[in-house]
């Protein structure tokens, strides 16, 4: 169960930082992670999101300001039942937690071999914490005969010219190496769990293997291997298989999935090297654009709704339908890429189809032959008449 406490650091700002404060306004900075950087790579092209996430903006607050409030996230009950049984895992030194790591990853059951957990920090800040992980890993992977773990470390991980900070659950430490453990609360009944959430927990682990790949290779002063699919081994460098502990069946009585994470690690990998630098997409924000959601002492809010709307505007977006699942502001997209006819919200694959074809009255025009002034749109009628008929036209 991951809960994060990235806050900015004090001390002077660096102009990135700066403006990037500016245009968050005094609202506390809502923390980049996993999670979000999953979403983030499964639609590298959406400035918006990426200059949102970068400033730290509370999304779930703007959307409800902008009139289309998302039902997005996990349940309260969901997030209540993770912390209990994560809670249960690490109570009385990791003994139930133990169990699943013996069994998947062969941590020794007698005392003659402790397994090492040392003190991260917790109530640190993000930078700090980040500090103590990197040198309890390199001590960790330095002892190859040492099992240790980390419970809860900070990682850091640079996107797009702006650093995120990551905590994974757990990563433990043994030969030199490291795996990431994941407690998940969704069940594993008869030794198969749901492939969407186990899905959605790989795509989250991609990327702190991502993390520890890139900080492994730093810290040996060598580049990050050029395929994802090979390993590199470093001291203190990933194994591209993680493990996920959850329930078995109904019961709190933990078992745990072995993963192999290197395919979301490829896309991951591609999607956030495709992103452009969160300076260039700061630099053609018109001056004095800001998403202050703050109110005055009386209670008037700072921006009007029209400003905030003006502001969201002018960050160019990538919408596709998958955005309703992953993305605060869905909802509110897609009422814009209705409202300008836009093919966006037919999906990406639509978009892909219809080439230079921007609207769906286009589309639909290529498909009834009333409008093939050129061989572009005459080849992509017979797709347009497809998704005309799915519109129900």
């Amino acid at each position: 169960m991951n809960v994060s406490t990235n806050v900015p650091p004090r001390g002077p700002a660096e102009p990135l930082a700066r403006r990037l404060a500016e245009l968050r306004g005094p609202a506390p900075q809502r923390s980049l992670n996993a999670r979000s950087l999953a979403a983030l790579a499964a639609n590298p092209g959406c400035h918006r999101r990426a200059v949102l996430d970068a400033a730290g903006v509370d999304k779930s607050a703007l959307a409800s300001r902008l009139g289309r409030p998302a039902p997005f996230g996990q349940s309260p009950f969901a997030i209540a039942r993770g912390v209990i049984f994560e809670s249960r895992l690490k109570a009385d030194g990791y003994a139930a937690l133990l169990e699943p790591l013996r069994a998947h990853l062969g941590v020794p059951a007698d005392e003659r071999t402790p397994l090492e957990v040392p003190d991260l920090l917790p109530r640190s800040g993000p930078a700090v914490r980040a500090d103590r992980t990197a040198e309890a890993l390199a001590r960790a992977a330095a002892e190859p005969d040492t099992w240790t773990l980390l419970d809860h470390p900070m990682l850091r991980l640079e996107v797009a010219g702006s650093t995120a900070y990551l905590e994974p659950d757990a990563v433990v430490v043994h030969g030199g190496r490291c795996t990431v453990v994941e407690i998940k609360s969704f069940p594993v009944l008869d030794g198969t769990a749901d492939p969407a959430k186990v899905g959605a927990a790989a795509r989250q682990a991609a990327v702190y293997v991502l993390a520890l790949q890139r900080a492994a290779a730093a810290a040996a002063g060598q580049p990050l291997a050029e395929s994802p699919y090979a390993e590199q081994r470093l001291p203190g460098s990933p194994h591209t298989g993680v493990l996920l502990v959850c329930p078995k069946d109904f019961g709190n009585r933990p078992t745990a999935v072995a993963v192999d994470v290197r395919r979301e690690l490829a896309t991951t990998r591609r999607q956030l090297s495709r992103m452009t630098g969160i300076g260039a997409l700061l630099a053609e924000l018109p001056d004095g654009t800001d998403l202050d959601l703050s109110a005055t002492e009386d209670g008037t809010p700072v921006r009007t709704d029209e400003q905030l709307a003006d502001a969201v505007e002018s960050m160019p977006a990538a919408y596709s339908p998958d955005c309703l699942s992953t993305c605060e502001l869905g909802f509110h997209c897609r009422a814009r890429a209705r409202c300008g006819d836009r093919v966006e919200q037919l999906g990406r694959g639509v978009r892909g189809e219809l080439g230079s074809i921007r609207t769906v009255t286009d589309a639909l025009a290529a498909a009834s032959g009333t409008d093939r002034e050129d061989d572009a749109a005459e080849r992509l009628a017979y797709a347009a008449a497809l998704r005309a008929e799915a519109l129900g036209t």
